[in-house]
């Protein structure tokens, strides 16, 4: 295991404690060219962009309705 010598949470890998370590150096690589703000990781960017796009990616088997987080169809389709 890879521990954070900041918070003492561990990882599997080096790359994703790395990954994590942006948080306490308050690191944000991935910004919003539209509104400016920035993540520390890129699967958060991506979801923030569907907030500027409207776009609904993930919809119900059962009724169709779409959603644009996966999160929250699958709360819908409980």
């Amino acid at each position: 295991p890879h521990p954070c010598h900041d918070c003492g949470k561990t990882f599997r890998t080096s790359a994703h404690l790395e990954r994590h370590r942006r948080l306490h150096r308050g690191e944000n690589p991935f910004e919003c060219g539209l509104c400016g703000k920035g993540f520390a990781w890129s699967s958060h960017y991506d979801r923030h962009r569907l907030t500027h796009t409207g776009e609904k990616p993930y919809s119900c088997a059962h009724c169709g309705k779409r959603f644009g987080r996966s999160s929250h169809r699958n709360r819908h389709q409980r």
